[in-house]
């Protein structure tokens, strides 16, 4: 069976007492590796080591351009592992193997890529002053950060993190979720090969509350604490951190709107809303599972809809021509099919599937404040809702607690703006899904989050903003 340790100070490691944990490939629903089960002792033994790299060691002291150039070498051995990556998330929780290895193995070796040439690149401030003080601000590394990584694109969404954090100069210990330990290692093993200095990037393995992961976000040491995952955890790390002061960034859940208008390119709204909420078996933040359809083509579009949810290929991640797999673990088919065994709508298509699959479902006529359409349910499933104005759709769209991102299908460039502007959301797509860019701000409003990652914002949250203030003498 494979194994995966702690990276820790530069090795590869277990725990102290040799505890370790089974990881589940939720296709065959059997173990196929075992990772080191971390606690606080380990999270300790992580944090004192990023302290040392910070404090001590040559990481935060490197030009720009020197430690740009270590991040482009992990891209490259990144891209160089990409078949070993992908089977990781894929073996893991149930990525389709095509998916891992040309989508999210590229986007994790751009991520790293992109921060190290943003730092190196990025201008500082200069302010003229009237009293002939030269004042300029400095960007200088924060310290140790906890990364906290979620389960449905794990080496991608870890990379999201680990970038921008180390292109800055500061250390990282990241913890992945603990339904998919495989790839970090993977990564932090490829950083120490990279030439990453002992302790600047560390991986331990564990559980939350009582394990490694409430060590991580309690530790007066840590200077930064980014975490993406559900809106209760969340709000518990943010009430951790408060009594250190830590910063906080959070990515959290979403209730993605959908608004489809009655003069859109059907065949593009359609193409682009199947993408939105059955990609990875809709175990993505960002899903349009509220979709809201203008209703003279409410017809139309729900049958092209429904056609399109049932002709997508269902079957085993390995195979390339797999488009939806299982859902990652047990625990989460079970959350995931309770809100099928009550759908408080008309199912037009879909519901469970074998083993921990479940078939995308589309769901009409759901009440507003059913479950199905108020919760994240985080998988395949998509209530469909008309709308007669464009007033109304907006309304209806902004009617949740979530706010992190929402589309709309149009060919009206006026529309498109306004509603935009309109929709209480982080991100906006207009006739487009998933389409990111690195400079832009993402997070969310509400439940969804708070801060922003991304480009300069990722400066402001990783670095500390320093005022030097110089008299200018004649």
């Amino acid at each position: 069976m494979t194994s995966f340790g702690h990276v820790i100070d530069g090795e590869e490691r277990e725990s102290a007492d040799g505890t370790r944990f089974a990881s589940v490939d939720p296709w065959t629903r059997q173990p196929w590796a075992e990772a080191a089960l971390g606690g606080p002792d380990e999270a300790g033994v992580a944090i004192t080591a990023a302290r040392r790299a910070f404090d001590e060691g040559p990481w935060p002291r490197m030009g720009l351009a020197e430690r740009g150039a270590l991040l482009h070498r992990l891209a490259d051995l990144v891209e160089s592992h990409a078949d070993e990556l992908a089977r990781a998330d894929s073996r893991d929780m149930g990525k389709p193997m095509a998916d891992a290895r040309d989508q999210d193995v590229p986007r994790t070796a751009r991520n790293l890529r992109f921060f190290a040439d943003h730092a190196r690149l990025s201008t500082s401030e200069a302010y003229p002053m009237d009293s002939g003080h030269h004042a300029y601000a400095r960007f200088e590394p924060a310290g140790v950060v906890t990364a906290i990584a979620p389960w449905n694109f794990p080496l991608m969404l870890e990379s999201w993190k680990v970038a921008p954090a180390l292109a800055w100069g500061n250390t990282v210990v990241l913890k992945p979720a603990e339904d998919t330990p495989a790839s970090a290692t993977i990564l932090a093993r490829l950083a120490v090969e990279a030439g990453l200095p002992p302790g600047v990037f560390n991986v331990v393995h564990g559980y939350g509350p009582g394990s490694a992961g409430e060590a991580l976000t309690t530790d007066p040491r840590v200077d930064r604490i980014t975490f993406t995952g559900e809106s209760g955890t969340g709000r518990a790390i943010t009430a951790a951190a408060a009594r250190n002061l830590t910063p906080v960034s959070l990515e959290l859940g979403g209730k993605g709107a959908n608004l489809v208008f009655a003069d859109a390119d059907l065949d593009d709204a359609v193409g682009w809303s199947i993408r939105a909420i059955f990609s990875n078996a809709g175990q993505v933040c960002l899903a349009g599972s509220r979709l809201f359809v203008q209703r003279p083509v409410l017809e139309e579009f729900t049958a092209r809809f429904v056609a399109a949810a049932e002709a997508l290929r269902i079957g085993d991640p390995a195979q390339d021509t797999t488009q939806v797999g299982p859902l990652a673990s047990e625990e989460h088919w079970r959350k995931v099919t309770s809100y099928l065994d009550d759908p408080g709508g008309k199912v037009l298509t879909g519901g469970r599937g074998d083993g921990w699959v479940v078939r995308p479902t589309v769901i009409a006529d759901a009440p507003l404040d059913s479950r199905v359409h108020r919760e994240e349910i985080f998988g395949p499933v998509v209530t469909v809702t008309p709308f007669d104005t464009e007033e109304e759709g907006v309304r209806l769209a902004n009617d949740s607690p979530f706010g992190l991102n929402a589309m709309l299908f149009t060919e009206n460039l006026s529309r498109a703006h306004r509603v935009s502007a309109a929709l209480r959301a982080g991100t906006v797509w207009t006739n487009c899904f998933f389409v990111r860019d690195l400079r832009a701000p993402f997070g969310g409003v509400g439940d969804s989050g708070w801060g922003r990652e991304g480009g300069t914002f990722s400066r402001e949250f990783f670095t500390e903003p320093k005022a030097c203030i110089m008299a200018v003498r004649p």
